[in-house]
């Protein structure tokens, strides 16, 4: 459990890495440390207030199908920039693009890496 959370982690660093690399109106000072840091606050920001969040707004994500996610995790990302001075946005249109993109690659990141029950899998044949 603590591997895959460690995994998880590390993609979303890189899922934020390549999305500073594609969209000009996000910005990381730093090398993959930095991206680390800005992994491990963004996780504990959205952990933490996302979830505070996420329940206050409850019936507006059932009013609107769950598109009011996608506002709340760029306020995520916002606020994750706010905080760490390695992270700048230009302004909340980079941040909900940069929202969306993240959330795409760390997605398929995932899909990529092997889960908790490969070794036994491949360990089975």
């Amino acid at each position: 459990m603590i591997r895959r959370l460690l995994w998880h982690w590390v993609v979303v660093a890189i899922a934020v890495g390549l999305t500073a690399a594609i969209l000009p109106g996000i910005h990381v000072d730093g090398g993959f440390g930095t991206l680390l840091w800005i992994a491990l606050v963004f996780g504990i920001v959205d952990t933490i207030i996302g979830t505070i969040v996420k329940l206050l707004a409850l019936p507006l994500i059932f009013l609107t199908l769950g598109l009011i996610l996608l506002v709340i995790n760029a306020a995520m990302l916002s606020l994750t920039a706010a905080l760490v001075d390695s992270l700048s946005i230009d302004n909340f249109g980079w941040a909900f693009l940069g929202s969306i993109l993240i959330s795409l690659i760390a997605a398929i990141t995932e899909m990529l890496l092997p889960g908790p029950g490969a070794k036994r899998t491949a360990a089975a044949r």
